[in-house]
């Protein structure tokens, strides 16, 4: 080969394309990754509470209908019982002059009336950190229906007596003994898992249809 003479191009693959050879293939286009994931995060739930706890709530609703008709009763019936809270008080002591005994009674009645609205009212309280599942709340609940049967107690002495106390009694304990039976349901396994749990939980799409 000479100098003037130039060694032959060869074509380049684009070329050979265009001049009716087979067109290079191309790359694949890497999979588009999906939206979904195989492995949801973790997402509140309302979860209906356990019959356990239905039953308790019911019974605390019983409990506090008959505290409700026990005080309405008890203001309705304070003209004849405030006599026999006098005769009370004299029994205990009988030196005093008759004024005496007649503030006593309205004192006693009153402030027996205060106890018992105050507490059915912290137990409608304490129900309602009960179904919000507050820690500890059983105890406080415990307290209350013990100084219920403390109050009634005293009060059977004194005030549930006469023509309206056989009512009163029977309101009383009607109130108490649900209020127990309240307690005891709520301390059962369900129960008390629900109220540990604190939240429901469950893995699932924030909603229906939701990718994540």
């Amino acid at each position: 080969m000479t100098d003037n003479e130039q060694p032959a191009l060869e074509p380049r693959p684009d070329q050979a394309g265009l001049k009716g050879g087979a067109p290079p293939e191309r790359p694949e286009r890497p999979e588009r990754p999906s939206l979904r994931s195989e492995n949801p995060p973790p997402v509140l739930v309302k979860q209906p509470p356990p019959i356990s706890v239905r039953v308790c709530q019911l019974l605390w609703a019983l409990s506090f209908a008959a505290g409700a008709v026990n005080v309405v009763y008890y203001f309705v019936v304070r003209e004849d019982q405030l006599p026999l809270i006098s005769d009370a008080i004299r029994a205990i002591d009988g030196s005093r002059v008759t004024e005496t005994y007649e503030s006593a009674s309205d004192l006693v009645y009153w402030l027996a009336f205060a106890v018992m609205v105050g507490l059915l009212l912290v137990q409608i309280t304490l129900l309602v950190s009960f179904m919000g599942r507050r820690r500890g709340v059983r105890w406080w609940q415990l307290a209350t229906v013990l100084a219920q049967i403390l109050l009634y107690a005293i009060l059977a002495e004194m005030v549930a007596v006469g023509e309206h106390g056989v009512d009163l009694r029977q309101l009383m304990v009607a109130q108490c003994g649900l209020a127990l039976m309240a307690l005891l349901t709520s301390t059962l396994p369900r129960a008390i898992d629900w109220t540990a749990q604190q939240n429901d939980v469950r893995r699932g799409a924030l909603a229906a249809g939701a990718e994540i």
